[in-house]
């Protein structure tokens, strides 16, 4: 049942022209742009410290954003409310969207991962286990939040708060503008949240070639669990 739910979810997420555009075409042209165009201070080579970035930005996208919106309308058009007729529990069908995620996600780092290696993208080949658990912690955890705000606001309010969220975290969430680049009192709030947690812990594997702190995986569990208990409870079916 979970794995039949989790490829139902991804193939309607990569039929979805919106979700194409909000999950793979925007990370693919700030990837080129970013690497290519010094709009923003970054260490040399660009597209080495531009891709972890991005790759965060790509969970992000696939496992919130596109999450969240979908759930959000899925409630609206009863689509939720038949699968409740079905033998489906809520806590499969909150997997079952993390997982279809987690798909998804793996299909978007693979053509980021090419486009980048076209620009002289060299990651640290040490740091790629490291990189494949902060994927899947990352995609856990956004997937869970995705999953908690679609399943229980009305569809508008989640199109509209998915989105305001997504451009936060992308501007001041520790992705394009580092948390070490902050205010000391900001930065420290920052550090918290999954987007720089996810974003310290690729740069950390990929860039450096080392193990992330500790705390990158802490704080990611820490919402992916949090979250995924609350959304099992309060997913509501229309």
């Amino acid at each position: 049942m979970l794995i039949t739910h989790a490829r139902t979810e991804a193939m309607l997420t990569l039929r979805n022209g919106e979700q194409v555009l909000l999950t793979v075409l925007i990370p693919l042209a700030l990837l080129v742009g970013l690497s290519l165009l010094k709009i923003i201070d970054m260490p040399e080579p660009r597209v080495d410290s531009v891709t972890p970035r991005i790759f965060a930005l790509a969970v992000m996208s696939s496992a919130f954003t596109g999450q969240a919106i979908a759930l959000g309308f899925d409630r609206r058009y009863g689509v939720l409310k038949r699968l409740a007729a079905t033998a489906l529990p809520r806590w499969l069908l909150v997997a079952g969207r993390v997982l279809a995620a987690l798909a998804v996600v793996v299909l978007q780092l693979a053509l980021l991962a090419v486009t980048a290696a076209l620009l002289g993208w060299s990651p640290s080949p040490s740091g790629l286990v490291w990189t494949l658990l902060l994927v899947v912690l990352g995609t856990v955890a956004f997937g869970a939040l995705g999953v908690l705000l679609g399943g229980a606001l009305k569809a508008e309010v989640v199109l509209a708060l998915a989105n305001i969220v997504w451009f936060v975290l992308l501007l001041a969430g520790g992705i394009i503008v580092a948390a070490d680049s902050l205010p000391d009192g900001m930065a420290t709030v920052v550090r918290l949240l999954p987007s720089a947690a996810l974003t310290e812990g690729l740069t950390t594997a990929l860039v450096d070639g080392k193990v992330p702190d500790w705390s990158v995986f802490a704080i990611l569990a820490g919402w992916g669990g949090g979250a995924a208990l609350l959304a099992t409870r309060t997913t509501k079916l229309v």
